[in-house]
């Protein structure tokens, strides 16, 4: 029986929604010297909140530990980059964004999206706890604050009259341990007539899509809408609006303003995805506890695949080097032995090894040297953008392995 408290509302966390296991953390990449190291291994158990349904897992590190050093810049994905350039461009039309007004990222990482804004003359401040990732911001002119949001900072920037008109929040609010102090935080630097933008996996796309991959422990958290407004209203917000997107298999956006704010009427979208989420069920625990099973057949799938690929003399490599990669290699206990390597555009994790099952990183023009068999698509979100760069690989006849939902081969 758990001990866990749900990180929002304080029940106890007794209903299991999908345990993998021991895993390493995912972005805890290796040098070569480190190989021969005892590696740290963590629980990765994953529980659903019978009062609120918030979905969680428990708290493994600090998160200094976590992502004080960090390996994920967002500007190595065209997909995620285009997204970004079209947020900017939709939010300065919508906002009427200008030199009067301040842009504030939280977990703003490498300036990927503030840059967006600074090209159309809006002033940004990026805030980012990564050192290494907030470095490269601040060497693209991006103003970025290197520490993690809490009330003490969001303190200092309300009494030097720095609040935002618009404060974005992009896949940040699963990696944050305390949602109750964060809302109260977000509370200080939002202006009282401006807006935030959170974007989050769906929970609702990760259980239609069995996308288990992106659990791990970085991601503490895990929203449906329904319980996103329940912990915004609960902090003396209102979500006004919300939008779907297909990023990272399926996410949605939140409009939220101060409660006591009306100059945003609540569109009918709310409650459409909310009215989606009851219909799918996301309010019944048996709705959870069908998701280890299908996490186990993409488990076995995937291992005869790659078994039946080994005997029969067949080359499979990967590309990427996503956290959610991690998840599935170490869930499947996949090593180099049928996986012989790696490839990702970042050059930060290019000559390590991926974290749990050692397997090397290389540069992706590995792949057009070494011509396999099959390629392996971690980051099967991005399935369009890497099937289109690879399509040189159709000249040996070489096929592209979908792992989520289910394995598939893309000729």
């Amino acid at each position: 029986m758990s001990s866990l408290k749900c990180r929002f509302c304080r029940s106890c966390l007794q209903d299991s929604f999908i345990d993998l296991g021991t895993m390493p953390l995912a972005n805890c990449y290796l040098r070569a010297d480190q190989l021969n190291q005892v590696e740290a291994f963590y629980p990765l158990h994953a529980w659903v909140c019978s009062k609120c349904f918030l979905v969680q897992v428990g708290e493994v590190q600090s998160a200094e530990q976590l992502f004080r050093q960090y390996a994920y810049f967002s500007s190595y994905s065209e997909t995620w980059l285009r997204h970004a350039s079209e947020y900017a461009s939709r939010m300065i039309e919508r906002l009427g964004l200008g030199p009067q007004n301040l842009v504030i990222e939280i977990g703003s990482n490498d300036g990927y999206l503030l840059q967006y804004f600074k090209r159309h003359g809006v002033p940004v401040l990026g805030i980012e706890p990564a050192q290494n990732v907030a470095e490269v911001a601040v060497s693209k002119g991006i103003p970025t604050i290197s520490e993690f949001f809490e009330s003490t900072l969001a303190t200092k920037l309300f009494a030097s009259n720095q609040q935002a008109d618009l404060v974005v929040l992009n896949n940040v609010l699963a990696h944050v341990p305390d949602l109750n102090g964060f809302m109260d935080a977000l509370r200080l630097v939002l202006k009282p007539d401006g807006i935030l933008t959170v974007e989050f996996p769906h929970l609702l796309r990760m259980i239609e899509g069995n996308q288990f991959d992106t659990i791990y422990h970085e991601h503490l958290s895990y929203f449906s809408c329904c319980t996103a407004k329940e912990i915004f209203e609960r902090h003396g917000f209102v979500v006004f609006d919300v939008e779907e997107f297909p990023t990272h298999g399926g996410s949605l956006r939140l409009y939220v303003m101060h409660a006591d704010q009306t100059a945003h009427s609540v569109n009918a979208r709310v409650s459409e995805v909310c009215e989606g989420e009851l219909s799918a069920g996301l309010w019944h625990l048996e709705t959870y506890s069908r998701f280890p099973e299908a996490a186990l057949e993409v488990k076995y799938s995937l291992l005869e695949f790659l078994l039946s690929a080994k005997r029969a003399d067949k080359t499979v490599v990967g590309y990427g080097a996503p956290a959610k990669g991690n998840t599935l290699l170490n869930y499947c206990g996949i090593g180099e032995d049928l996986l012989g390597y790696t490839v990702d555009a970042s050059p930060h994790k290019q000559q390590l090894f991926l974290p749990g099952s050692h397997i090397p990183i290389r540069h992706p023009e590995t792949i057009r040297l070494t011509r396999p068999d099959y390629v392996l698509l971690l980051p099967w979100n991005l399935q369009r953008e890497i099937v289109e760069e690879l399509s040189y690989a159709r000249q040996w006849g070489c096929r592209f392995v979908i792992p989520i939902p289910r394995v598939q081969f893309i000729a």
